[in-house]
């Protein structure tokens, strides 16, 4: 929305800002319309912060033949002179930034010096970016997948490792614990003897004798 300005009278500037830009996306475009019907060739036009104006964001500089512009420390601002206004283009704001920022144009050259009252103003809301979080790529999805597998499987691996050593070592001591028993001494049976003397004749030797 352009907001227009009555004639000035000789050799005066007016100002007119849009009241209220709000910030989404972390960049601004301010525009300064002003009138002017003096003579002046050299003029300097600069966007100031606060109530006091007591911060200058940017200024920037034209006559009939050269433009330049410049940002101060904190600000990331660039002015663009075209025909009968200034646009103020500022980027990366943040939201302690948010304030009422005022248009300035002088004329530098020639005499007299001349500058425009204070106009309203512009309140510059500037909205804090909400932190996004980003979703895992599919590629490292896979790759996590890949290495949850790789240690169940590791740990899978040694679990069985562990309980077939175990049951080998126990097979182990059943199989010497039978041989133990089976060396112990047995008694044989008792067994009658079949046809023969419980126990042996005693000879006679006297008969040998004579």
């Amino acid at each position: 929305v352009l907001f227009s300005t009555p004639p000035p009278p000789e050799n005066k500037i007016l100002v007119a800002q849009h009241p209220l830009l709000i910030v989404a996306n972390e960049t601004a475009r301010l525009v300064c319309n002003y009138t002017y019907n003096g003579t002046g060739k050299e003029f300097r036009a600069s966007l100031h912060k606060g109530t006091a104006s007591a911060v200058e964001v940017c200024f920037m500089s034209w006559n009939m033949t050269k433009v330049s512009s410049n940002s101060n420390k904190g600000f990331n601002c660039k002015g663009i002179h075209d025909k009968d206004k200034v646009i103020f283009n500022l980027w990366n704001m943040t939201a302690n930034q948010t304030d009422i920022y005022f248009c300035k144009i002088e004329v530098m050259y020639p005499p007299p010096y001349v500058y425009n009252e204070k106009s309203n103003g512009t309140v510059i809301h500037v909205k804090e970016t909400p932190i996004q979080i980003q979703e895992a790529q599919p590629a490292n999805s896979y790759w996590i997948m890949v290495a949850v597998t790789g240690i169940l499987a590791f740990y899978s691996t040694l679990i069985t490792a562990v309980f077939i050593n175990y049951w080998q070592k126990s097979k182990q001591r059943m199989f010497h614990q039978s041989d133990y028993m089976n060396m112990t001494p047995r008694h044989p049976p008792y067994q009658k003897n079949k046809g023969y003397p419980s126990y042996a004749p005693t000879r006679d030797y006297t008969a040998y004798r004579s």
